[in-house]
């Protein structure tokens, strides 16, 4: 089977900067879903809000009676870390799945599928990537170094479990947020109840914003065996989108309970709320743009929460 060409309009492969790039990189760039940064921020929130979790200002500054000031560097450590981890996990994604993404309208101009990129360059290209994120990896502390390594057995089965569960996005949501966990060892050593509540928010969140994502991809995956909960879940979807995002506001109301916030953390997690429930009553699940316009929007949740984390930290009382 082909692709369709009815959807084939409907790609990964849009136009933008990178077609200025150099030929030869554009690939790279591509496979490592530059163009699409949106996975990088997902990646990179759970990270961000652990680190001003643990602060005890917030964002880095001044002391605290517990816990010493978490320093600038590290969010933008993370930050790297994020991009090239994220691209990292895309390359061994679609080395795994290369034969699937050539049959399916959406994938199919991916590097490796549409033969841009071979799989011998890709896996070289792959090693560069975790080369510098292990460089990233060994500035933090035992602790952190431990959680990173432990997280590479997520980023290697991420892929399979399309393959064999309903419920890769379950499987994505404990490979994506375990940023929540690094960052609060990489600030102070160690792990508490709020980090733990912060992972598990953010595995229920992901639940919710990945089975949006899903339905892009419902029709093909249908005829070439991928799961999904949005196969799984079908016309009980938005039910249950609902359900993974009152489940990742209860979650993360009791992280900031746990950790002392003060009162702009719960006012943002209400304004996050809010937008759960717009993207929730409003997502039009048999429209890919749409769906991939609502997955979108969930950077605002993340830039959302990590403001009010920094000021309900900030203001929190000593």
């Amino acid at each position: 089977m082909t692709a369709s060409p009815t959807k084939m309009a409907f790609t990964d492969l849009v136009a933008g900067w990178i077609d200025r790039l150099p030929a030869g990189v554009r690939p790279y760039a591509r496979l490592m879903r530059l163009d699409r940064p949106i996975g990088t921020w997902l990646l990179l929130f759970p990270c961000w809000w652990s680190l001003a979790l643990a602060s005890p200002n917030g964002l880095g500054h001044g002391p605290g009676p517990d816990l010493g000031p978490v320093p600038y560097g590290l969010y933008a450590l993370f930050a790297l870390g994020a991009v090239v981890m994220r691209g990292a996990g895309c390359t061994w994604n679609d080395i795994l799945d290369r034969d699937l993404d050539a049959r399916v309208a959406r994938t199919a101009p991916r590097p490796i599928a549409s033969g841009a990129v071979s799989v011998r360059r890709a896996l070289v290209f792959l090693a560069l990537q975790l080369a510098v994120g292990l460089v990233v990896l060994i500035q933090l502390d035992r602790l952190a170094i431990m959680l990173g390594i432990a997280s590479l057995l997520l980023v290697g089965l991420y892929p399979l479990m399309k393959r064999i569960t309903w419920w890769p996005q379950l499987f994505l949501g404990f490979t994506f947020n375990w940023g929540a966990l690094l960052g609060y060892a990489a600030a102070t050593g160690r792990l508490t109840a709020p980090a733990l509540l912060l992972y598990a928010a953010g595995i229920a969140w992901t639940l919710a914003y990945d089975t949006i994502y899903a339905h892009q991809d419902k029709d093909d995956d249908a005829l070439v065996g991928i799961k999904s909960t949005a196969r799984r879940l079908g016309a009980s979807s938005r039910l249950f989108v609902g359900l993974f995002a009152a489940v990742a506001v209860l979650l993360f109301a009791l992280a900031f309970m746990c950790a002392g916030l003060a009162w702009p953390a719960f006012l943002a997690l209400a304004a996050a709320a809010a937008q759960f429930a717009w993207q929730t009553a409003r997502v039009r699940f048999d429209d890919p743009a749409d769906c991939l316009a609502k997955f979108r929007s969930n950077r605002w949740i993340g830039w959302l929460l990590l403001a009010g984390i920094g000021l309900g930290r900030w203001l929190a009382p000593a």
